[in-house]
């Protein structure tokens, strides 16, 4: 062997052990940074919920005229409501509902509890289900859970120690910010106007130290610094630092579930959590660039639909509802898609833009649902079946008539089973009463099941798939 290659052979040994230890220091490295982004993108799904529910209460509280969206709008500890009946030009929000009116209020606990006042009903169906800062409902009052009659509810947040007054019931927040979505039944624009509006009247919150006082309701203050624009759309748009900075402040204000103790502890190391502060500098320059697509990236995951129940060509939605434990994707799925969504028990809104095969429904065919005797959706309370065109809005139709359900005083066959028609002409004066018109162009239905009966819940009643028929 030549001499010189022989003295060679140790240091080529040296330099490829070198390389050696180069590549096993770029392979850890590399599986350090998938650590830690997954642990980043995992921090925030579980936060989305908590940054969209402030977003949602500075706007929904802010008294600035003139502007737009973010819901109704009132300050803090009273209601604001919705008396609105929507029709073919209703355009402001998607899929809305005819089924009910909205009574909003964002309650603020960090001084001292509130008093909601509910009036007799005399029979009619409503609710007040109540989110903490998490999205979790931790308390639903109305007519499934407190009855009809008339109520005094003190609601109080954490830690609160004093004296509950008598005959009131004390509801425990587990956040000092809450969220009020109230539903009151309403049937008819007409019945909306003589019945329920003069029941949302009813609805008071009243702080504990006015309470039995005179007591006049707040106006809203004007907030400049109230974000503008869609909450979802907003949270797109931050930088993930200026993101995680904004969670650690919210995380001070709202100390999260016990439950969620593996979880913080977990995001503690990558800067987020109460106290800590999130510096982007501080993560590997790969870390970095990936971060930079982060939230369109979450985005986009977040409003896929993946965790619905597929029936008969209808998403169930009914997987997890209203309150998730630790089931963080979920919550973070329904904030996105479905913000201030109702516990199972109170409500269930399948869905479908497709028939029993899997096609899209347009207003070119004619379909039908049919519902074998005693086979119609479940509920306690009352359901319907409204009808959308491609963007989400009411269809114009010479009937006027934009949902059908059991109010509608429907047909029913001789052998009592119901058929409910959906297309754009008429199916004939004898069956027009059970006639949905459609749009000429694509469609889509949205089924709303109010206090829905055990077994729509357990998934023992099957829904019927919509059937072409021409």
């Amino acid at each position: 062997m030549d001499r010189k290659l022989f003295l060679l052979l140790p240091l080529a040994a040296i330099l490829l052990s070198c390389g050696g230890d180069t590549a096993k220091k770029a392979a850890e490295q590399a599986r350090q940074d998938s650590v830690t982004v997954q642990t980043i993108k995992e921090a925030y799904a579980y936060s989305f919920p908590l940054v969209v529910m402030d977003i949602s209460r500075q706007q929904m509280t802010d008294g600035t005229t003139g502007v737009k969206g973010g819901g109704v709008r009132a300050a803090a500890n009273s209601f604001g409501n919705l008396s609105v009946f929507p029709d073919a030009s209703f355009t402001d929000v998607v899929r809305p509902n005819v089924d009910t009116y909205y009574s909003s209020a964002w309650l603020d606990l960090s001084k001292e509890p509130v008093v909601l006042s509910l009036p007799d009903t005399k029979g009619r169906y409503y609710m007040m289900p109540m989110l903490d800062m998490y999205t979790n409902i931790f308390a639903s009052p109305g007519t499934r859970t407190t009855g009809n009659g008339t109520g005094d509810f003190l609601v109080t947040g954490p830690g609160w120690k004093g004296e509950v007054p008598a005959a009131m019931k004390q509801i425990e927040a587990p956040t000092n910010s809450v969220w009020i979505i109230g539903r009151t039944q309403v049937n008819s624009k007409a019945d909306g106007d003589k019945v329920v509006v003069p029941l949302q009247k009813q609805y008071k919150i009243t702080p504990l130290s006015a309470w039995g006082k005179p007591y006049t309701v707040p106006k809203a203050e004007p907030n400049p610094s109230a974000p503008k624009g869609f909450p979802n759309a907003i949270v797109e748009q931050m930088s993930v630092a200026d993101y995680f900075n904004y969670v650690n402040k919210l995380l001070a204000l709202y100390p999260p579930p016990a439950a969620d103790k593996a979880a913080l502890d977990k995001f503690a190391a990558i800067g987020v959590g109460e106290g800590k502060t999130f510096d982007l500098s501080a993560f590997d320059q790969n870390v970095q660039t990936t971060l930079g697509s982060l939230p369109k990236e979450i985005a986009a995951e977040l409003k896929k639909n993946i965790l619905a129940r597929q029936e008969n060509g209808w998403d169930m939605l009914i997987e997890v509802m209203g309150t998730y434990g630790t089931n963080y994707a979920q919550r973070a799925h329904i904030a996105c898609i479905g913000l201030g969504a109702n516990l199972l028990e109170d409500a269930i809104y399948p869905l479908t833009g497709v028939d029993g095969d899997g096609k899209q429904l347009n207003g070119a065919n004619k379909y039908m649902i049919h519902f074998d005797k005693g086979q119609t959706p479940p509920a306690n309370a009352f359901w319907s079946l409204t009808m959308y065109d491609s963007a989400g809005h009411l269809v114009a139709n010479p009937l006027n008539r934009y949902a059908i359900g059991d109010r509608s005083n429907l047909k029913a066959n001789a052998d009592g089973s119901v058929d409910i028609y959906l297309q754009n002409t008429s199916p004939g004066k004898d069956k027009e009463v059970n006639w949905l018109p459609a749009p000429t162009g694509d469609f889509n239905l949205a089924l709303r099941v109010y206090y829905p009966k055990q077994s729509m819940i357990d998934g023992s009643w099957k829904i019927a798939p919509v059937k072409k028929v021409q």
